[in-house]
């Protein structure tokens, strides 16, 4: 048996403006593909919703806490949030989750 890995798991929805959708899609777009390569990023994924018009989430894994804190002041996410900032209907919701497994329910 391996030893139990930890992961950080962070959420945000966003909300693009009307008309601005296509634009926040391809900032968030870009955000993952650099993100993915930042030290301790184990994934992170974009998907849109399916329900709510304009409504983006990224969901994304790290494999420290001190990993994903620092990429807060990373280039990579200040760059994001200053080129979203402008398409966005409502604040982001952001979040951070504590990842639940199989073997964590027995």
């Amino acid at each position: 048996m391996t030893d139990d890995v930890e992961i950080w798991v962070v959420a945000g929805q966003y909300q693009a403006r009307s008309g601005r959708e296509a634009d926040l899609a391809a900032v968030l777009a870009q955000y993952v593909v650099l993100t993915r390569g930042v030290p301790g990023c184990r994934n992170v994924d974009l998907v849109a919703s399916a329900s709510t018009p304009a409504k983006f989430l990224v969901i994304e894994k790290w494999t420290e806490a001190g990993a994903q804190r620092a990429h807060l002041d990373d280039p990579v996410m200040v760059d994001m949030a200053t080129a979203a900032t402008p398409l966005l209907a409502t604040a982001p919701d952001l979040d951070l989750y504590d990842a639940i497994s199989a073997h964590d329910l027995e």
